[in-house]
């Protein structure tokens, strides 16, 4: 395999072809961090405070064990295809929204589309993209999503919308779980700030957002004031015709105020440990909300997937697909969009071995009954 690209003073050269000792999505890791320096990795791949959640996310897929079978039959095994919100993915492993790709590659998005499109992979691509969602839109030959955060001008969110839908996006993904800016400690630390020629191209031309000055009477600085509600769910549904997908859910009450005001289906998410620092594993809190809402709607699941074996967990615990954030984001920094296939080609493989190894020539097949109860 080979990579290009150009490099910038924030970044070291990418690789020029993927190595052989890089055969796990965590051999990526150390690549990636090579490249970048200090300022971009605090951004891209910190949490919150003490990152206990960040580690939570991790450590928890690791103390869920599998059981094997064997002698199954598999003469009629239909592989990994899923149909979602009327789309044919060929498996069930997303893109998540991770803002500003030019951060860890020059040409930023593009070049993330360009590997999904290699690895025939759906893609969800951030409001805060550094490249529009025109220009992706445009070069895309794989399904696209568009994550959706309100802004407090809700004129502006209303022509985010209609730009998403007039490109070709096939479902609105709504971020909901970062009302307010959170304690990032190591971003802090690193003094971020985003480089010259790395800005939200979507985001030009936004009308500035009042200044909120904190004090004893204000929560947040007088932010929640304008955040979203409920309610703005129901207006979202009322000006667009596309799905939409609410991110962020946690609890099984919101899941079910989620299905009640009519979601398409939602993520659940712990926004990988970047809000609130201490809040349980995302793969902790699945299986609760899978029983709340009893089939209602559509589960996806984020959070500290590294491992073919992570994707049939999640699935084994009620998700329908799962999104991928830093994984993509390494291979993105160590060697473009070949190191963004390779990331979804590793997984891919690793899950249909699982699903063989666990007994589930589909899909369908894989329950509960996957990981091993003591």
């Amino acid at each position: 395999m080979t990579a290009s690209g150009s490099s910038s003073r924030f970044r070291k050269p990418l690789l020029a072809t993927i190595p052989p000792e890089i055969v796990a999505v965590a051999d990526y890791e150390a690549w990636a961090r090579a490249r970048l320096d200090d300022n971009v990795w605090a951004y891209l791949f910190g949490g919150t405070a003490d990152e206990i959640t960040l580690r939570a996310n991790r450590d928890a897929f690791d103390r869920l064990h599998l059981t094997p079978r064997v002698l199954g039959d598999f003469s009629g095994a239909s592989g990994t295809r899923r149909t979602l919100f009327g789309q044919v993915l060929d498996y069930p492993i997303l893109l998540a929204p991770v803002a500003y790709h030019k951060l860890a590659h020059d040409d930023g998005e593009l070049a993330t589309v360009l590997g999904a499109a290699a690895a025939r992979a759906g893609f969800v691509v951030s409001t805060h993209s550094s490249v529009s969602l025109e220009e992706i839109a445009r070069a895309a030959q794989t399904p696209l999503w568009f994550q959706l955060y309100f802004k407090t001008d809700r004129g502006f969110t209303r022509e985010l919308v209609q730009r998403a839908e007039v490109a070709g996006y096939s479902a609105l993904v709504v971020t909901v779980d970062a009302p307010v800016n959170t304690m990032r400690n190591r971003e802090q630390r690193a003094q971020f700030h985003l480089p010259p020629g790395v800005d939200a191209a979507n985001l030009r031309g936004q009308p500035s957002a009042a200044v909120h000055q904190i004090d004893e009477n204000s929560l947040c600085g007088g932010m929640m004031a304008t955040a979203p509600t409920w309610q703005d769910i129901a207006w979202l549904q009322s000006i667009t015709k596309l799905p939409v997908i609410i991110k962020g859910i946690m609890s099984p009450d919101d899941a079910l105020l989620a299905a009640q005001h009519g979601a398409a289906g939602i993520v659940v998410s712990n926004h990988g440990g970047r809000t609130l620092d201490t809040a349980c594993a995302s793969i902790h809190v699945l299986p609760r909300i899978v029983d709340a809402v009893e089939g209602r709607l559509p589960l996806l699941f984020d959070g500290g997937i590294r491992r073919g074996t992570d994707v049939l967990k999640a699935l084994a615990l009620g998700a329908s697909a799962v999104l991928i954030g830093r994984p993509y984001i390494y291979g993105l920094a160590a060697a473009g969009a070949v190191g963004v296939a390779h990331v979804l080609n590793i997984l891919r493989t690793e899950l249909e071995v699982a699903m063989a190894l666990t007994g589930c020539p589909t899909l369908e097949k894989i329950d509960r009954n996957v990981i091993w109860r003591d």
